[in-house]
């Protein structure tokens, strides 16, 4: 190639890589305050995680980023699922909160949120110890 050539391919892919990273920021951004985990998990918040954990499949992907985080590629293939089947699961445990992504080059890489669990793992608690708490509503 020639120099002009070479320097213009090589800020193309300079620029790609960087809208790239732009975009794994801003989806980690969104993700983030799908659960925030200063304030105490509320009952929608709650709900959205529980629907992402109710698919067999989404727990399948959440126990194979129990492990650490993973690229789209070996969770297809660890799977057995068709990209596109993969990509609806794992948009819904992104939306839930429950997982983040990244994108390195041309792979995109998801990892577990523990904040997000554990803020689950509280607000089960607490729904745990208000289950202990008796009524005086009818005693009389």
């Amino acid at each position: 190639m020639t120099p002009p050539v070479e320097t213009a391919l090589q800020e193309a892919i300079a620029a790609q890589d960087a809208t790239a990273s732009q975009d794994a920021t801003a989806s980690q951004d969104a993700t983030a305050l799908a659960v925030d985990t200063a304030d105490p998990l509320d009952t929608h918040k709650a709900q959205a995680m529980l629907k992402g954990l109710s698919d067999p499949i989404r727990l399948k992907v959440i126990e194979q980023l129990g492990a650490g985080e993973r690229c789209v590629c070996d969770l297809t293939t660890d799977l057995k699922l068709s990209q596109s089947r993969l990509s609806f699961h794992l948009k819904v445990l992104r939306e839930a909160g429950l997982i983040s992504d990244r994108q390195s080059g041309r792979w995109v890489y998801y990892r577990l949120r523990p904040e997000a669990l554990g803020a689950l793992q509280q607000w089960l608690q607490g729904l745990s110890l208000s289950c202990e708490a008796s009524s005086s509503c009818c005693d009389g």
